[in-house]
């Protein structure tokens, strides 16, 4: 390492955004779809089937290559070992729809991230009237694309909670904010003795039954309708919220995490996992620009650290706390009643 100050690092950050929206819009092209469909490819082949021009064809693909997204040998294009494992939207284990949705939603409001620091205002769909989840739910496409998203997101974390929490005690659970059933469905797969429901609005309904049915679940997994601000939550053993409580103000955090405590069966337990901000806040970068993200997207959301979030639950009445990591920039709550 150099003993002189170097603007390196500095200047990579700040241009950041040229390789992740080249990645995006790889993504949005269908290219590591292609790829994992037909084989690795020459620039002329891919030009063709995506419709480059012959101007920005080698610099993209080129690029793609010293990001390290794909491979390139005897003047081919193929993908790597991790996205034609993550990128390919045939496989289950695809991520690809987070990518979707921040290239056709987040990319364009954080531009305007400099007026919501000034103003603690969000930036998205709110500025003209409209609101994220109205935006989200009321349109049927975009309902499917946020909800499966949402799984391939928390995949690497659902996996982990189904393995790794004591599930043996219990015998049902509640997943809230169940989105397309990611969670719930993981859940089931690894612990064959468990009962499960996936409560969210009525609209998601067919979207949590159909992937529910693809993974052959129907037996053991169902769909409750419900809002979490009007109902209560379903009595069970274990209730689960992921990527939820960080959507709303400190006062909603509480009043869910009431309902929760309300909802479950004595002894039960609640797993609240989000990219948890690490307690010294200069860590967990990730976290931290979600939270800045909830900032984009919502009038009071926010991002906590673990040690946050057993303060609320110590403060609701939940006996014992503990803050566990599951992968990535993803930790997991755990509050006993």
């Amino acid at each position: 390492m150099s003993d002189h100050p170097t603007p390196g690092p500095i200047m990579e950050l700040g241009f950041a955004f040229w390789g992740a929206k080249t990645l995006l819009a790889a993504t949005e092209l269908g290219l590591f779809t292609e790829l994992a469909a037909n084989g690795p490819q020459t620039e002329e082949s891919l030009s063709r089937t995506l419709d480059l021009h012959r101007r920005s064809a080698r610099d993209f693909l080129d690029a793609l290559v010293a990001l390290g997204m794909l491979d390139r040998e005897d003047g081919k294009y193929g993908n790597t070992r991790d996205t034609e494992a993550f990128l390919d939207k045939n496989k289950t284990s695809y991520v690809g729809g987070w990518l979707e949705m921040a290239n056709s939603r987040l990319y364009p409001f954080w531009g305007n991230l400099t007026e919501g620091l000034k103003t603690g205002e969000p930036q998205n769909e709110a500025k003209t009237g409209g609101d994220l989840f109205d935006a989200i739910y009321g349109n049927p496409e975009t309902l499917k694309v946020f909800l499966h998203s949402m799984t391939s997101l928390s995949m690497g974390a659902n996996i982990t909670i189904a393995n790794k929490f004591p599930w043996d005690r219990y015998k049902s659970f509640v997943d809230v904010g169940t989105a397309q059933g990611g969670l719930a469905v993981q859940i089931a797969l690894a612990n064959g003795h468990l009962t499960g429901s996936g409560y969210d609005l009525p609209v998601a309904r067919e979207i949590f039954e159909s992937y529910v049915t693809e993974m052959g679940l129907t037996d053991r997994l169902s769909f409750a309708p419900g809002s979490f601000f009007d109902d209560p939550m379903p009595q069970t053993d274990v209730i689960t919220m992921g990527h939820i409580l960080h959507d709303w103000d400190l006062d909603t955090k509480r009043m869910l995490l009431q309902k929760a405590y309300e909802a479950l069966n004595p002894g039960g337990a609640v797993i609240i996992y989000e990219t948890l901000i690490d307690d010294d806040r200069s860590k967990n970068a990730f976290g931290l620009l979600m939270s800045l993200n909830m900032l984009i997207e919502t009038r009071g959301g926010f991002d906590y650290t673990g040690a946050d979030c057993q303060g609320w639950m110590t403060d609701i009445g939940f006996k014992d706390t503990y803050v566990e990591h599951l992968v990535g920039p993803d930790s997991m709550v755990i509050g006993f009643k």
